[in-house]
């Protein structure tokens, strides 16, 4: 509803002297400024010098200008509105503001009214609080437009000048109700915007093993992308406005885009959207990181910022669609303006993200941080064809270049970290001998490292293709095989060669062979439960079963021969009358002797497979019990009896098929029964 002049004397006539001087830029301006407050709200001229003086006291330029402000004619009444007089007459012309229509000027002055009713500079009262003015408001706009659309001269600067005001007022309301309805900024329900947004997106998590190896947890959380379909629903969108703001925001939109102001508007939807989905990022922990920055955080607190980089980027394809959708509801005005728009926010959402990739891709290469950077990768080769769809032109081909060529960069960063790897298995030096044979830390960790690599089989498949593999075993599954699995092939005999030398730390021949059993039986069976069965196949896994029984046949040779030879004839016949007990006495002690060793030693060695310690025992077992029982059963008689036999024949063979039990069981000390026998005279 329009206000009456004598109302507006009574507004603060210094806050409105203030706003225009902060939004002038010179004495033109500040001037233009003075004469359109003076001009809405003088009834008389004593009002104007009035509102002179008091506008004057702020800005000492006013008061230098002579005749700023006189009745537009003599022959008006007090209530006749004023008209602004310049410095110098202006000519006569059929445009000037004495040929305006007094229909058209009274309709501006009402528009005028409820405008600068409203100062830009104070954002604490909005226009939105009350659906009335707003309505008010826009409609004061609207009137402004038409009549600066058919007007000319003099009447048109004023016009436009008072449309220039409403539509800097519209911006800002624009500006605080796109920002006061975003439900996204919100911290405590941000989980649960999180959830709502991620409805139209797959993501697989998959939990891998959580063995520990040299004290580094090799568990990795894979966040796989999926492509999207970009049929969102108004829920969606929701998400971003709330629903009842979208209404408001395209009425200004529609105001500004019609006055002419597109790229005004085009400026603060932009910067809103940008500001908001910048403080987005930030709350999901995915803000901007620089490459210095990068190379010189702690692995813990990267490793967190990938993970959320790699869900923020999932997030952002479903944010990026519903924001397809929200300048589509807002800016259907403009076509062109909606296509823009959309094109400057998407691309920043879209930068914001590719800079921490690039920053990776550029950062240390390491083992522990190659599982990530494959699920970033993964992750944007995952998203690329919904960018493709979302963007349309010249924008697509610019930001599908940038996909590319931080791509490339990962990649890059994958290869050089997996030649990095290699190089640290061989590498790999440490001179202290496990006790006990067992499986060397070096195994574990190498082998659940491929485990977890098979889990990306298809992006290293492409990234590896055009690699060349050098090395032993690396043609070992033909020309059929995959680049992933020529790689795991290299990689494995790497490990198998730091093994060999390994070995040569034990003094004992047997335990050299034992900790080779251990070792590559582990390799075998961590390929044969998991997907490197598939990629490396039957014959491999053949060849290595065989070379653990050349382990164990090497293993029998270097413990067992020297007892074996105890229990061979030669010797035991000293001459043709008969049997040497001297003879017989020294190869029983010798027995005693060499099992005892082998017991103390060797029950104290590790077999961490039970099948494996059982065929070990097994095979000792059929060597070394039949031979013990003929020669007892065949010399012992001639001992039997004698004075302290009992100190040359102190085991039987049931003692010695007890004992071997023990045998690979990884014991501090030997058991209580065969300590005994030790204590015998």
């Amino acid at each position: 509803m329009p206000y009456p002049r004598t109302h507006f004397l009574h507004f603060d006539l210094q806050q409105q002297a203030m706003a225009a001087a902060q939004r002038a830029d010179g004495s033109d301006n500040v001037i233009a400024a003075a004469r359109h407050i003076v001009r809405s709200l003088a009834t008389t001229s004593e009002a104007a010098d009035d509102m002179m003086r008091i506008l004057s006291s702020f800005d000492r330029r006013l008061s230098s200008v002579p005749g700023l402000f006189a009745p537009s004619s003599p022959a008006r009444d007090e209530e006749a509105p004023f008209s602004f007089v310049d410095d110098e007459p202006a000519p006569a012309s059929s445009s000037s503001a004495s040929a305006v229509p007094s229909e058209a000027e009274a309709r501006l002055k009402a528009a005028e009214r409820v405008i600068l009713h409203w100062d830009p500079s104070n954002p604490d009262s909005l226009l939105w609080d009350s659906p009335d003015t707003a309505a008010e408001y826009l409609a004061a706009v609207d009137e402004v437009v038409d009549l600066a659309a058919a007007s000319e001269g003099d009447f048109l600067a004023g016009a436009e000048e008072t449309l220039q005001i409403g539509i800097t007022r519209l911006g800002d309301e624009f500006r605080h109700l796109m920002i006061r309805n975003t439900d996204i900024l919100d911290a405590e329900n941000l989980q649960d915007s999180i959830k709502r947004l991620s409805l139209s997106f797959s993501s697989t998590l998959s939990d891998a093993s959580t063995e520990d190896v040299g004290g580094s947890p090799l568990a990795e959380q894979r966040i796989v992308a999926r492509p999207l379909t970009h049929n969102l629903s108004g829920e969606q969108v929701s998400n971003l406005i709330r629903p009842e703001a979208i209404s408001d925001l395209k009425e200004i939109a529609d105001r500004m885009i019609s006055a002419g102001y597109r790229n005004d508007l085009c400026r603060v939807y932009t910067s809103v959207r940008c500001s908001i989905l910048a403080d987005f990022f930030t709350l999901l922990g995915a803000d901007t990181v620089s490459i210095k920055e990068v190379r010189r955080m702690e692995w813990k607190t990267l490793d967190h910022k990938m993970k959320m980089w790699i869900q923020a980027l999932k997030l952002s394809v479903a944010v990026m669609s519903a924001e397809r959708q929200l300048c589509e509801q807002i800016l259907s005005g403009s076509i062109d303006l909606k296509e823009e728009c959309f094109d400057e926010i998407a691309k920043f959402c879209v930068m914001h993200l590719l800079k921490f990739a690039d920053a990776v891709a550029e950062g240390q290469r390491s083992p522990e941080r190659l599982f990530r950077v494959l699920s970033m990768c993964e992750a944007l080769a995952g998203v690329l064809p919904d960018i493709r769809s979302l963007f349309l032109g010249d924008s697509k081909d610019c930001i599908c270049e940038e996909f590319v060529r931080v791509l490339t960069g990962l990649g890059d960063a994958i290869r050089g970290t997996l030649v990095e790897f290699g190089n640290a298995i061989q590498g790999e030096t440490s001179k202290k001998a496990l006790q006990g044979g067992e499986i060397h830390p070096l195994s574990r960790y190498v082998m659940n490292y491929l485990k977890l690599l098979i889990e990306y089989s298809a992006v290293l498949n492409q990234l590896l293709e055009d690699g060349s593999i050098n090395g032993r075993d690396s043609s070992e599954g033909g020309e059929s095989m995959t680049p992933l699995a020529h790689r795991v092939l290299l990689l494995i005999s790497y490990l198998e060669a730091n093994l060999e030398e390994k070995s040569k730390l034990y003094e004992d021949a047997g335990m050299q062979n034992v900790f080779l059993m251990n070792n590559v039986l582990y390799i075998v069976q961590k390929v044969k439960e998991s997907e490197l069965m598939t990629l490396l196949g039957d014959n491999w896994v053949r060849k290595r079963q065989g070379q653990i029984r050349q382990y164990s046949i090497r293993y029998l040779r270097a413990s067992w021969t020297k007892v074996l030879s105890c229990l061979k004839d030669e010797g035991s016949i000293a001459s043709p009358h008969g049997l040497s007990k001297t003879v017989l006495k020294e190869k029983f002690k010798s027995f005693n002797l060499a099992f005892e060793e082998l017991y103390k030693t060797q029950s104290t060695w590790k077999v961490s497979d039970s099948q494996l310690r059982e065929e070990l025992r097994m095979s000792i077992s059929e060597r070394i019990l039949p031979a013990y029982r003929a020669f007892l059963e065949r010399f012992g008689p001639y001992l039997e009896g004698g004075w302290h036999s009992s100190r040359y024949i102190k085991y039987t063979v049931e003692d010695l098929e007890q004992y071997l039990a023990d045998f690979f069981e990884g014991l501090s000390v030997p058991s209580s029964h065969f300590r005994r026998k030790l204590s015998l005279p």
